[in-house]
């Protein structure tokens, strides 16, 4: 078993060996290139091979098979006459002497199209031509060959169909052109050759506008041209303009300003081929725009702008001053132009512009910028409270505004084509002065600001006042301006009593009833002093007089003479004070009287010195007593008709008083300590007169008046109580009094009260009853002027019965009635 084993391994190692050695000795072959009648193939050389033999037959097609032997030393052959288009197995076969096939192998591939034929070739690019040729069956595309006459160029191209076009050609340049068809297996031989000319290029054409209703184009000369052709159409219009030249500038004229136009321009060479064209677009440049308005503008720099009318073509817009100033804008028809100085006068025009260039400048407008400043700005005060505010003049002004503000806030301003301005300017101000020149700009942006200060004010509220006999105190309002004052006196020889910042100043130690010429002068750091202020004169108080001697002439005057040490025009006062009143006179000699001294009273008198400017300290004082004083009032009352009982109020230094009431038909007196007394013995409707002597304890008397007393009007007599038929009562009476005297009559009965009323000279009054058989108090009293009843009149009581029972039942059952 294992020899027989070991046998049938070795047998199959011998196998396999075998047959690696036959597979490295098996022969290849590959097709190299095909043609649309011909194939070459290549294969591998076979050990031991003396002939190779390759053989073509058609796979789908009955065509008859095609076979070439080749020698042993060959690789590579090809089969020829085969069918375009057609795919066919290629076998190749290595055989030795014997023909003997030692090994074979196969390849298929298809042949190439059959050849086109080229039908023109033509040139409408000077980079190209194009060739139309015949399209084979079978041709998945095609290649078309280009050579240059002498040989420098050669290339091939791809094309899908005809006609196919050959590019990256030069301009009027010589080629030989043909075409091969090419499917899967590989391409045709070449077609038979032609020739064509590439045609000249296009001009290089320069567009410029030189005005805006020119177009020039300029082109350098091209190879081989002789003729040109230029073609111009304005944008947006369907209209053109042809003409040819064999110049190489042209100029179209006769434009639209700021239009497009778009200019085809063609070189032909001699054969009258028409060569590339090319066209540029050129806009002409814009018309010139029209300045509408120039208008100076305020801000934080001073500057102006300028307005204009958009144009055609226009895109941009540059407006330029005369003195090298200029602002742009792309959108807007203004722009601005700052800084701009003031007191210029310029012009300024506008330019569009657009790719052609700029437009001729528009019409210059002119433009006058705000005017400066004054350089120099003073006030001048020829005379004071009047000034005037001066200034340097200014070029291109028409008129100033001058504005002065006082440092209250207080304005005013003036409107003048001069140099100078008048306003009134106080005393002790501050003013600030400024002055804006005018023209039809407007008015200059900033001004320069001058300060002026007046001179001190003069106070006006100066006042001189007493403090004592020997001091003066000067007050005043402070005044604007002044930051000091001094004080003199010119009786003092102009000695400064007074050098200080408060209103007032006082002058003491002078002399009394002396006049004194008193001067406050303001004073300032800035302006100095002003010594223009009116003295005020003013007197020190009189000196004091001195009492000689006091003289009484009647119950209530005394006469005092005193001393006179004052000038002429001195008032005297003469005081009497005593503990509740005072008392004076007045004189200008040397005595006055003391009049309506209060009674019972003691004064201390002295005398006062007065002038026009004050007083004097009071002289020394000398006593004085009165007699005693009447009492302050006396009342008389009348108790009845015939008595009075009278009282006053006590008198001062009065002990007793004697009380007398004074008639024509008698009088009534009485003596007494007390303050009341009563009298009888008065007549009634009598007018009596009231006197009173008040009586001091040292005897002196005085007489006192005071208003008179009227006793009571007399009571009627002889009052009677009649009834009368016709159920009416009446009262009768005697009157005492003036016979026109009114009366009252006044019943009070039980069951009602009566009223009536007399006429002056009636001596009876009437009254209707109206229930009968009453008792009646009956009172009967004169009437005064008020119609207010009078007197001291007594009633009287009555009874009157009725008529007759009936009468009486009758105003029994009123009154019951009633109830």
């Amino acid at each position: 078993m294992g020899g027989t084993k070991s046998k049938m391994l070795r047998l199959l190692i011998l196998f396999a060996f075998t047959e690696i050695c036959a597979a490295q000795n098996a022969v290849t072959v590959s097709v190299f290139t095909v043609t649309s009648k011909s194939m070459t193939v290549q294969w591998s050389g076979y050990t031991g091979a003396s002939s190779y033999k390759v053989t073509a037959t058609p796979r789908n097609s009955p065509g008859p098979s095609v076979f070439t032997q080749f020698g042993g030393n060959v690789v590579m052959g090809s089969v020829n006459s085969l069918s375009p288009n057609t795919v066919y197995t290629m076998k190749l076969e290595a055989m030795d002497n014997a023909l003997n096939v030692l090994s074979s192998a196969a390849t298929q591939e298809t042949t190439a199209p059959d050849v086109p034929s080229i039908g023109q070739a033509y040139s409408k690019h000077s980079d190209s031509i194009t060739v139309e040729f015949t399209t084979v069956s079978g041709a998945s595309s095609y290649l078309l060959r280009a050579e240059s006459k002498t040989g420098d160029f050669f290339s091939e191209t791809v094309v899908s169909s005809s006609p196919g076009t050959v590019v990256q050609l030069q301009p009027y340049t010589d080629y030989s052109l043909s075409v091969m068809s090419v499917n899967s297996g590989g391409r045709s031989q070449p077609s038979y050759p032609i020739e064509a000319r590439t045609v000249v290029m296009a001009p290089k054409l320069n567009t410029t506008s030189p005005d805006n209703g020119t177009i020039l184009v300029t082109w350098t000369p091209v190879d081989n041209a002789v003729l040109y052709t230029l073609c111009i159409i304005r944008e947006g219009s369907m209209s053109r303009n042809k003409l040819n030249t064999t110049d190489t500038t042209v100029s179209f004229g006769g434009l639209e300003a700021g239009t497009t136009y778009c200019i085809k321009g063609t070189a032909w060479d001699a054969q009258g081929r028409a060569g590339d064209d090319i066209t540029t677009c050129q806009i002409t440049r814009p018309p010139s725009p029209d300045v509408i308005l120039v208008e100076v503008t305020q801000g934080r720099s001073l500057g102006i702008t300028v307005y204009w009318m958009s144009v055609q073509g226009g895109e941009n817009y540059v407006a330029r001053t005369t003195n090298g100033q200029n602002c742009n804008s792309t959108v807007s028809g203004y722009c601005f132009i700052t800084p701009v100085e003031c007191g210029q006068n310029h012009s300024v025009s506008v330019t569009a512009y657009n790719g052609a260039g700029p437009s001729s400048p528009s019409e210059p407008q002119n433009y006058i910028t705000y005017p400066c400043p004054p350089e120099n700005i003073w006030v001048e005060e020829p005379k004071a409270g009047n000034c005037s505010i001066v200034w340097n003049e200014v070029q291109l002004v028409e008129y100033y505004m001058a504005f002065i503000k006082r440092d209250d806030g207080t304005e005013s301003s003036c409107n003048t084509t001069k140099t100078t301005c008048p306003f009134s300017c106080m005393c002790g101000y501050t003013y600030l002065t400024t002055v804006f020149p005018y023209n039809q700009a407007g008015s200059s942006p900033y001004a320069n600001v001058r300060n002026y200060t007046t001179i001190p004010c003069c106070p006006q509220g100066v006042s001189i006042n007493l403090v004592s006999t020997e001091t003066l105190e000067i007050n005043w309002s402070p005044v604007k301006g002044a930051e000091l004052y001094e004080t003199t006196a010119a009786e003092t020889n102009d000695v400064i009593h007074c050098n200080d910042t408060a209103p007032v100043c006082a002058l003491s130690d002078l002399r009394c009833n002396t006049a004194y010429t008193v001067t406050v002068t303001p004073c300032s750091e800035l302006r100095g002093c002003n010594r223009t202020c009116t003295p005020q004169t003013h007197e020190t108080a009189p000196c004091a007089p001195e009492i000689v001697n006091m003289t009484q002439t009647n119950n209530s005057t005394y006469r005092v003479h005193f001393a006179t040490p004052n000038t002429p025009n001195t008032n005297y006062t003469v005081t009497a004070i005593g503990r509740y009143d005072t008392h004076s006179c007045q004189s200008r000699n040397g005595s006055c009287e003391l009049t309506q001294l209060p009674c019972g009273s003691t004064y201390e008198v002295m005398a006062v010195a007065m002038t026009t400017v004050g007083r004097s300290l009071p002289g020394y004082s000398k006593p004085l007593e009165t007699g005693p004083c009447c009492p302050m009032y006396v009342n008389v009352t009348q108790v009845t008709q015939a008595m009075t009982n009278v009282t006053w109020s006590p008198g001062s230094g009065a002990r007793s008083y004697i009380t007398t009431l004074m008639s024509p038909r008698g009088h009534a007196k009485c003596h007494t300590l007390d303050t009341h007394c009563l009298m009888g013995c008065i007549t009634c409707g009598t007018n009596y007169s009231v006197n009173m002597v008040s009586i001091s304890s040292t005897g002196h008397e005085s007489e006192c008046k005071y208003r008179g007393f009227s006793s009571s009007a007399c009571c009627p007599t002889s009052v009677k109580l009649y009834r009368r038929a016709n159920n009416s009562l009446r009262v009768y009476w005697s009157s005492l009094g003036p016979q026109m005297q009114n009366h009252t009559v006044q019943l009070y009965g039980t069951a009602a009260n009566y009223t009536c009323i007399a006429a002056g000279g009636s001596k009876y009054c009437d009254i209707q009853e109206e229930t009968c058989g009453d008792v009646y108090t009956v009172v009967a009293a004169p009437v005064g002027q008020n119609g207010i009843k009078v007197g001291f009149c007594q009633p009287r009581t009555y009874s009157v019965p009725c008529p007759g029972g009936n009468a009486a039942m009758v105003v029994s059952r009123k009154r019951r009635s009633v109830k």
